[in-house]
């Protein structure tokens, strides 16, 4: 989306919305379907390459390893991203199974079996013998063990957060690109927020600003780290096994720190064209302003050891190199909450590199908060609260 002239600048809205990514865009979306006067702002434009949401796709899946309290959140996400699909009449949510693959005793093993279990999740358990009659792309040692789930998928990030921008602008909401909000303050009943271009008033907040969270919200200043992620592409050595149909999304735990993942490869005309390889870890602390974006040394070496041992036939010439940031919290999972001080600013963050996939479900829970104050999803062990005596 292109910049948006400001046709009525100084109007008074419900609710203002500071950051139009994943969650801000999906906020907007859900205020404006509840005919409500919404304004969002955003610094770049919509989408963009600069934070956390860019980079061809995003992995969905239901047996969560992080936390079973999350997958009531998945199954609304996933309902909300099939209505999103039908109202905008795009398709971004890509089924494909969901192959996890560690030692029996690992956290992405441990953690989404018991997630499986309480949620009643369809799945499969395979030892390493059955996970290579399945998946023979894989070169695994004996004691891996996979668990499948065939609702896992993956979704494209810049198509679905385009189509919650579209879909608020066709409900009504007022989006403005190239607009980065300068300073905000709340008096408890009303909000004031000033741009380089004007200054507007709402009833409400809401705080979706991803890396630049806490500039806008210093208290999360300590709360809140940001750190600089890779994405690679590859062209594997044999590109039919690694396509859509053929190849499910992954998981694998590394020697090193995390995981590496992936999913099949797009069609051949997506840019950028390959195998897309990542590694899920924290990678260097750096700011939203000063991340070193162009390739270092060592970004491909815990990936490309992977693809050595265990995915040989992926292990091709690296074909496109792209950084985004995780905004990760102490505990790795995301905050939600009301701010501290004002009870009419709402903000979410620190999302730790797994939170694309619920966006229609936050979006939805921020609409909740702006309107009504309170909302009905369990977003409890969310709340700032629990984060005060972390360090």
């Amino acid at each position: 989306m292109s910049e948006t002239d400001n046709s009525r600048m100084g109007r008074h809205y419900h609710t203002i919305i500071l950051g139009l990514g994943a969650m801000g865009s999906a906020a907007a979306f859900h205020l404006a379907r509840r005919r409500l006067p919404v304004l969002g702002l955003e610094q770049f434009d919509i989408p963009n390459a600069l934070g956390s949401s860019h980079g061809q796709s995003r992995l969905i899946r239901l047996a969560y390893y992080e936390h079973p309290d999350y997958v009531p959140l998945l199954r609304r996400a996933y309902e909300l991203w099939k209505n999103l699909e039908h109202e905008t009449r795009q398709t971004f949510l890509h089924i494909t199974g969901g192959l996890y693959l560690a030692a029996s005793t690992h956290e992405l093993i441990t953690g989404s079996l018991r997630a499986a279990k309480q949620h009643h999740i369809p799945h499969e358990m395979l030892a390493a013998h059955q996970i290579k009659e399945r998946f023979p792309q894989f070169q695994l040692r004996a004691n891996f063990v996979a668990l499948y789930e065939r609702h896992a998928g993956f979704l494209q990030p810049e198509k679905a957060i385009t189509a919650h921008a579209n879909a608020a602008k066709m409900h009504g909401a007022e989006l403005h690109t190239r607009e980065a909000a300068l300073e905000w303050s709340s008096t408890g009943e009303r909000v004031t927020v000033r741009t380089g271009k004007e200054t507007y008033t709402a009833d409400h907040l809401l705080v979706t600003a991803g890396p630049w969270n806490a500039r806008l919200l210093p208290f999360l200043e300590k709360k809140i780290s940001v750190t600089r992620q890779v994405m690679l592409w590859f062209q594997p050595l044999n590109p039919q096994q690694f396509h859509v149909g053929a190849f499910p999304v992954w998981c694998m735990a590394t020697e090193a720190h995390g995981l590496v993942y992936g999913p099949p490869m797009l069609p051949e005309d997506t840019d950028p064209p390959g195998l897309k390889v990542s590694h899920h870890y924290p990678g260097d602390a750096t700011s939203p302003d000063s991340v070193i974006r162009t390739p270092l040394p060592n970004d491909a070496h815990v990936v490309r050891n992977i693809l050595l041992s265990r995915l040989p036939d992926a292990n091709g010439p690296l074909l496109a190199h792209r950084v985004c940031l995780y905004s990760n919290s102490p505990d790795q999972h995301f905050i939600l909450d009301q701010h501290p001080d004002y009870r009419n600013v709402h903000f979410a963050g620190g999302f730790s590199g797994h939170g694309f996939k619920f966006a229609p479900v936050i979006g939805e829970i921020l609409a909740d908060l702006a309107a009504t104050g309170t909302t009905e999803h369990p977003i409890q062990f969310l709340r700032y609260g629990r984060l005060q005596h972390l360090p």
